[in-house]
């Protein structure tokens, strides 16, 4: 999906930028604040993330100093210690609207589906006219089986990201274990304008104008002009979405996998790959 964020190093930066005014006893804060961001511009994350917990030592009641360490635990996929830390942040400040949608999505990543709902709500309870703009949260709802609210965040998307072909492929997804194929077929919402590769294939795809192979040879020939395999894992992903909802779970688990080894170089999609990957594993195990 298209998300807008500002890069780690504007987040970690702001964090402390907009921080109360210090103790005199915490004065020598801000300097280590700023010497965990330089550490992070050089690429030095467990430096940056090890004066970060002298921060924390230092001013354990700043809840920015919390944030800030979780942002440099997600910048090293290390979500579990980012949900701890955006709890620290919540305890200290439960009005922080950015801790909970933060700790939703660290949730997520952990697969922890029903808490990152739980999270998202309530960051939406503190701004709610970001509904409009919150995909993440109609994902989690399609993992937690809640297909029918999934359907209603996707159609809500749509009024502020009409472009967006994996917003039409998600509300589909939804609607099809809510309504049913045929009816998600006939409802799928039409997309002009999305240029991303291989986007304009997955949704003739879904919209049964398009095969599979037809997805697969628009993501090979794009991969000399785009980002080293990202044609080929939003192909390879939305296959494995696409031969799940149609009932073939074996090509489904297959392509799935293929998504899941580049979850790291794909943002939070590549989350949903790896999150959905464990899934499947947890029930092959069963």
């Amino acid at each position: 999906m298209k998300l807008l964020t500002l890069g780690l190093t504007t987040l970690l930066a702001a964090t402390h930028a907009s921080a109360q005014p210090l103790r005199p006893k915490e004065a020598d804060t801000s300097e280590l604040a700023q010497q965990a961001i330089a550490a992070y511009r050089k690429g030095d994350l467990p430096g940056a993330t090890a004066l970060a917990t002298k921060l924390i030592e230092a001013a354990p009641k700043q809840p920015q100093s919390w944030f800030l360490r979780a942002q440099l635990h997600v910048a090293q996929r290390q979500h579990a210690k980012a949900a701890a830390d955006y709890s620290e942040v919540i305890k200290l400040d439960p009005q922080s609207a950015n801790a909970w949608q933060a700790r939703g999505e660290a949730h997520f990543k952990v697969g922890k589906i029903a808490e990152s709902i739980a999270d998202f709500d309530r960051f939406l309870g503190l701004v709610p006219a970001q509904k409009p703009h919150h995909w993440q949260r109609g994902i989690s709802l399609y993992y937690a089986g809640r297909f029918k609210d999934g359907k209603e965040q996707f159609e809500i998307h749509q009024t502020v990201n009409s472009n967006d072909v994996e917003n039409a492929v998600w509300h589909f997804l939804c609607a099809a274990r809510a309504d049913g194929l045929a009816s998600a077929k006939k409802g799928l919402i039409p997309i002009e304008g999305d240029g991303r590769v291989p986007m304009a294939q997955v949704h003739q795809l879904f919209a049964g104008k398009a095969k599979p192979e037809d997805v697969l040879a628009a993501a090979k020939a794009a991969l000399a002009e785009t980002r080293a395999g990202e044609p080929m894992f939003y192909a390879n992903l939305y296959l494995g979405i696409w031969f799940e909802a149609i009932g073939d779970t074996k090509q489904a688990r297959d392509y799935i996998f293929k998504a899941a080894e580049r979850a790291d170089q794909n943002g939070y999609m590549g989350d949903v790959a790896r999150v959905h990957a464990e899934i499947l594993r947890k029930q092959e195990k069963k």
